[in-house]
């Protein structure tokens, strides 16, 4: 099966993963910078995200493969490889099985270690909306407000939210549903907390944390070092996990830096 990507503008080649709940469409606005500045982009979705298949196998390995046959049914010849979060991580994880298949890759505040389970109060809000009974996106929100979730947070799960018609014998019923497949993310959430597999990498890296952030500690530098031997470790200043959200415009001039040098 194949990933959903959306496509913008034409050279160099720049694939674009999104982290955990993401898809591709959070990317649109960076991806047609990057394209006026003579990138090919693709923005994928990630299987059990956005319009991309879903799936009872979901991991790293699986990604990693899903990721090379995309580069291979396109054609594409040594691309540019972006990655933010989970996404970083199948960046790195492809890098390690498919060395010299990419020109760069960039990591956005993921570290390759395994992180300890830190997802529980998202699922829980998550899972306890109802679809079936909720009428509005305002009640949507309403619910993950009682959970404690940020206004931020909020509104980054409820782009995933949109109405289906459900087909019953006399009449249509209109339901909400996920872009993301929940049952499957809740219950193998430990997947996307696993580290990469052993190994070392030649391929030019930069890894950008949030200052924020502690998804990518100043303990991880030398793990990060030890696999990856021509990487830049750089920090945007007042930005937390969604760094390439909250700090854009420092976001694309950092990583268009590292692109074009």
């Amino acid at each position: 099966m194949s990933l959903f990507f959306r496509k913008y503008g034409h050279g160099k080649p720049l694939i674009i993963l999104h982290g955990l709940f993401g898809q591709s469409d959070n990317w649109g606005t960076l991806a047609k910078r990057y394209s006026e500045e003579g990138l090919q982009v693709y923005a994928v979705d990630q299987r059990n995200h956005g319009l991309s298949f879903w799936s009872e196998e979901w991991n790293y390995t699986v990604m990693a493969k899903d990721l090379a046959t995309l580069i291979a049914s396109e054609n594409i010849a040594k691309p540019i490889l972006l990655g933010h979060s989970m996404g970083g991580k199948t960046v790195m994880h492809f890098d390690l099985l498919n060395p010299n298949a990419a020109e760069k890759i960039i990591v956005a505040d993921i570290s390759p270690r395994m992180y300890m389970p830190h997802h529980t109060q998202v699922l829980e809000a998550l899972l306890s909306i109802s679809l079936t009974q909720i009428k509005t996106r305002g009640e949507a929100e309403q619910q993950l407000m009682a959970y404690g979730l940020d206004f931020g947070t909020q509104q980054f799960l409820l782009k995933n939210l949109y109405r289906i018609t459900e087909e019953h014998p006399d009449f249509g019923k209109q339901i909400f549903s996920w872009r993301f497949n929940l049952a499957v993310i809740s219950r193998q959430i430990q997947q996307v907390n696993e580290g990469i597999p052993k190994g070392t990498s030649e391929t030019p890296a930069l890894f950008l944390r949030g200052s924020k952030s502690d998804y990518i500690t100043e303990s991880d530098r030398n793990l990060i070092q030890s696999i990856f031997h021509h990487v830049t470790i750089d920090e945007i200043s007042g930005a937390g996990h969604w760094l390439h959200a909250e700090k854009p415009q420092e976001f694309f001039r950092r990583t268009l830096d590292f692109i074009k040098f």
